[in-house]
């Protein structure tokens, strides 16, 4: 099932950004976004094991209900693979929350897709069975790019903190927040999924 909507961005063609779930033949994309200049904020690349293992992760989400989801994002139909998102259930501050994240390739960077697949995913996090709140991203506090996705997909910047990623790591982050429930109703009066 692939999730679609159309963006366009001052001076440029509308964009058809899907969401497609998570598949077998997506570890290339985790290859891709493996580069030094994709990990910078996130304590750089993973070795080829933890590339693996989190392929793995990746995939046993479509099977676990109420988990949460992960996507390859396109840019159109039958383009190849914009980036990856997706988003899963983790506590946070004493709640069980929706977290999410994403990666866009360099050559799709800049023009909008980021913000329209966190959209997309926020409304199947508000979709999910486990109906949890809130939807929250950790960018780190110095990553511009990601923390200007979460302000024009609509979150809400909490504040700074700190947050372990990957494990054993503790970076400064934004924790921005979205409350789904506000999401969910938005849409049941739009008539939209």
């Amino acid at each position: 099932m692939t999730h679609s909507t159309e963006h366009r961005t001052p001076g440029e063609k509308t964009a058809h950004i899907g969401l497609v779930p998570w598949a077998d033949a997506d570890f290339d994309l985790l290859l891709k976004n493996n580069a030094p200049e994709m990990t910078a904020h996130l304590g750089g690349p993973e070795t080829l094991d933890q590339l693996m293992d989190r392929h793995r992760r990746y995939l046993a989400l479509s099977t676990l209900d109420g988990h949460g989801r992960m996507f390859r994002i396109t840019a159109g139909p039958d383009a190849p693979a914009a980036g990856s998102i997706g988003y899963w259930a983790t506590p946070w501050q004493g709640e069980r929350i929706w977290e999410t994240g994403w990666g866009v390739l360099p050559g799709y960077q800049g023009r909008g897709i980021a913000a329209a697949a966190a959209r997309l995913v926020a409304a199947h996090a508000a979709a999910d069975r486990a109906r949890l709140r809130h939807l929250h991203a950790f960018p780190a506090v110095d990553h511009r790019a990601s923390n200007g996705v979460c302000r024009s997909a609509g979150f809400t910047l909490r504040g700074p903190c700190d947050f372990e990623y990957p494990k054993g790591r503790a970076i400064r982050c934004h924790d921005w927040h979205l409350d789904l429930r506000t999401l969910s109703r938005a849409s049941s009066r739009s008539g939209t999924p």
